[in-house]
């Protein structure tokens, strides 16, 4: 074939206009003015796996498990992210859980005005997505992993309810899948165990299983809307249980080699309700670095990708998590607790064109703020019911907004019921203030204590920061409509700090 005839029929085929034509200086126009948005979005991530967090830690705090060789996950193509943009030092969870905080992230809003407080519960109707509005700007959207904002279907492939993700056929509700295939009916769970969908991990490779072949959609994806501007969430069911992941990852590290973390002992009698030591409990790492490994290596596939098709310097590149994994520390697994290794998530970006290289952002911020900044980033108007905060100001010049406040606020999951409450907070860099109706307020000081085991509410130093963060959360409460601040004990108790 000729040279003249190839182009001419490969760039047909591929739907790509000829260099210098009408379409395609249209094409470089749109694709150079608006940027496009790649989300990685990882479930139930410890940042201590990642190397560029560790790295903004004193050692005690960054080798949680031991220094030895196995003890920690390597994670270069994710630091590489951090190297090259903005690495948030104080990302916290509205809500540590999964659907509190992905509702939160997709919408900018609280979970109470979700009304997604608790796992599983659907995402309100009224909820406008960011992927909503890039939709209205001329984005082409697509979702592929975990969504879990549609209830109890399990796994419920392409909900019906998009929230403005155009291709969601890899999207699922529910389910943390090994194992994961195409089918002429559409994609299903590959593992199967009496006809039925099984987590099994035994014979997945490095085409099925789910953190590669949601990897692998989320390229297609790209490469299809390569030329217009798109908006991507691929969402990672890892590293959440079970701890299993493919070879040859499930034999690259090795428990015998791990510490203990320094809080695993910790006195149950002085630990407040939401905090107390679970009756069993381990701090197995082994399987856990696989599966942050395998992701890295993902992260690395994916980003080569976008550097192949000319895309990486004007896409913004955000990896992050819904919340974080205890993995032993203080003697508990999972998480739901406003303690560091629950409530706190990565979120890096990288966007060269208005983040500068090797950015630390030190003020508190919060998955609510996901929405306003994106947007305001994009230059996409939002719908103004974000609740969040816009802090695309810290991202590009270090600065903080005019009449910026560090502080930010979690809570537990649920609603107040039988006159009990969980947990509420007001965050901000070095303090966490946290009610509860169980017990007496608790003020944490991360700088005097980073292992968060004291209760400073009592020091006379901390006096005027309690009561500071007390009318945060006072005003919090009322602006936001969060019910937790209105329970009559929260409220003797921020009455009282207030003074």
């Amino acid at each position: 074939m000729k040279r003249r005839r190839f182009l001419k029929t490969t760039t047909a085929a591929s739907g790509v206009a000829l260099p210098g034509s009408t379409a395609a200086r249209a094409i470089a126009q749109d694709r150079s003015s608006k940027p496009n948005l790649v989300i990685i979005h990882c479930d139930e991530l410890n940042f201590r796996t990642l190397g560029c967090y560790r790295d903004t830690l004193p050692p005690e705090q960054a080798f949680m498990w031991g220094k030895a060789k196995g003890a920690t996950c390597d994670t270069p193509h994710i630091d590489r992210i951090a190297r090259e943009g903005a690495l948030c030092t104080k990302f916290y969870a509205a809500t540590p859980v999964c659907s509190p905080s992905r509702s939160s992230f997709i919408s900018g809003q609280y979970p109470q005005n979700t009304p997604v407080t608790n796992n599983s519960v659907h995402l309100g109707d009224e909820v406008v997505s960011f992927a909503e509005l890039l939709t209205r700007a001329g984005y082409s959207t697509g979702y592929g992993g975990k969504w879990h904002l549609d209830g109890q279907g399990k796994p419920q492939w392409a909900p019906k309810r998009k929230f403005g993700f155009q291709d969601n056929r890899y999207m699922f509700n529910r389910g943390h899948w090994k194992q994961l295939e195409d089918t002429p009916e559409g994609p299903r769970v590959k593992a199967r165990q009496n006809g039925k969908p099984s987590y099994s991990v035994a014979g997945a490779d490095k085409d099925s299983f789910a953190t590669d072949f949601l990897t692998s959609k989320a390229m297609d994806f790209i490469a299809r809307h390569r030329n217009k501007p798109f908006c991507y969430m691929l969402s990672i069911p890892d590293p959440h249980g079970p701890d299993t992941v493919r070879a040859p990852y499930d034999t690259m590290f090795d428990d015998k080699v791990l510490e203990k973390p320094r809080t695993f002992d910790k006195d149950a009698t002085q630990s407040p309700s939401w905090a107390k030591p679970s009756p069993k409990c381990h701090y197995k790492m082994a399987q856990y670095h696989g599966m942050m490994k395998c992701i890295d290596d993902n992260v690395g596939r994916l980003t080569r990708h976008l550097e192949k098709l000319g895309l990486l310097d004007n896409t913004i590149l955000i990896f992050t998590a819904d919340h974080g994994d205890m993995r032993g520390e203080h003697h508990r697994q999972n998480k739901g607790v406003p303690l560091e290794a629950s409530a706190k998530v990565p979120f890096l970006v990288r966007y060269p064109k208005a983040i500068p290289a090797r950015r630390r952002v030190n003020q508190v911020l919060n998955t609510v703020d996901f929405l306003p900044t994106m947007l305001s980033l994009m230059k996409v108007e939002s719908a103004g019911r974000e609740e969040g905060r816009d802090c695309s100001s810290i991202l590009t010049t270090g600065r903080s907004p005019e009449g910026w406040r560090d502080v930010t606020f979690m809570r537990s999951t649920g609603q107040p019921e039988n006159n009990r409450v969980g947990w509420i907070a007001a965050v901000t860099p070095r303090y966490k203030l946290v009610l509860s109706s169980l017990e007496a307020p608790w003020l944490l000081d991360l700088k005097e204590d980073p292992d968060e085991l004291t209760n400073f509410i009592r020091g006379p130093r901390h006096r005027e920061i309690a009561k500071s963060l007390a009318l945060e959360l006072m005003n919090y409460g009322r602006e936001f409509r969060d019910p937790y601040c209105s329970h009559p004990t929260v409220k003797a108790q921020l009455t009282a700090l207030v003074g």
